[in-house]
């Protein structure tokens, strides 16, 4: 089976997944969807401290999986079972004084390389780990409309791209350095598609939007759409470069093999981790507030 199918079938099968978890499983401030979003962060951390071993940041897996499972756990725990929000700076901080403490035990033999050792933990601590946090926390609005269309707008803006990119981007590929694959088109056809998830998603249930007292004008409606479709396709394109400006300096491919079509785990929820506090910031500061 060559690359398309694979990554057709891994698309047909993966969004009925996310659109039946989202909208079906609901419970506890949709708590399945807070757990799958905490274990793929931790594998994505398992992958990413697999890559860093080759700069000498060696981060054990074990130590991988829950520090980068720590932010979206905490967060999880707050939201779905109403625990305080101090869990939250308990746990995080937790998990960097056990990345500081490590090093005291380094052996001497090893010791030139313990700032590369907390380099690596700290950055597996916000990446995956924080930026995975800001998809939890879209709970707390409990609106699955809210977070389907945030996942919805990722995985269609990375479809749009791949497609444009794959029937227009021949001649202008090589634009960035760390990721030559990539072409304008494929760029524009990511934000193409994150406007017409958002602004169809608009037209389609516009009641999702409506958080204020004074309900807005359909234009109105739309404008704002318009930006957070933009600017959440523009920050799941940074996401995917920035981890492919990662493989490349550590020499690898892909981040894993579990996915099918895909790579890695962290090859496909970098868009995600990436695009999450983005989406969460604007659609607060564009629908919550006055």
């Amino acid at each position: 089976m060559n690359v398309i199918a694979k990554r057709l079938l891994t698309f047909l099968i993966g969004v009925p997944a996310v659109i039946a978890l989202v909208l079906f499983l609901p419970f506890y401030r949709h708590l399945p969807l807070n757990i799958v979003v905490i274990l793929f962060t931790a594998v994505g951390a398992i992958e990413l401290s697999m890559m860093l071993e080759k700069k000498l940041m060696n981060i054990t897996k074990i130590e991988a999986f829950i520090i980068g499972a720590l932010p979206p756990a905490a967060i999880t725990l707050t939201v779905s079972f109403n625990l305080p929000e101090w869990i939250i700076r308990m746990m995080i901080m937790t998990g960097a004084l056990w990345i500081l403490m490590s090093v005291i035990f380094t052996r001497h033999d090893k010791i030139e390389n313990a700032v590369k050792r907390l380099a690596g933990g700290f950055f597996i601590l916000a990446y995956p780990g924080f930026f995975a946090y800001w998809l939890v926390k879209m709970s707390v609005w409990e609106n699955s409309g809210a977070i389907l269309i945030f996942l919805l707008i990722v995985m269609g803006s990375d479809s749009a791209a791949w497609l444009s990119g794959s029937l227009f981007g021949a001649s202008n590929r090589g634009i960035i350095p760390v990721s030559p694959s990539k072409s304008i088109a494929g760029f524009a056809g990511q934000i193409a598609g994150g406007i017409i998830v958002s602004i169809g998603a608009v037209l389609i249930v516009p009641g999702i939007f409506y958080y204020n007292a004074q309900i807005a004008s359909i234009l109105t409606l739309i404008c704002k759409a318009l930006v957070l479709g933009v600017c959440t396709a523009a920050a799941s394109a940074l996401g995917d470069l920035a981890e492919s400006a990662m493989k490349r300096s550590c020499g690898v491919k892909d981040s894993g093999k579990l996915m099918f079509g895909r790579g890695g785990i962290l090859d496909s929820i970098d868009s995600i981790a990436f695009a999450s506090p983005v989406y969460y910031v604007l659609f607060y500061l564009l629908f919550f507030t006055p």
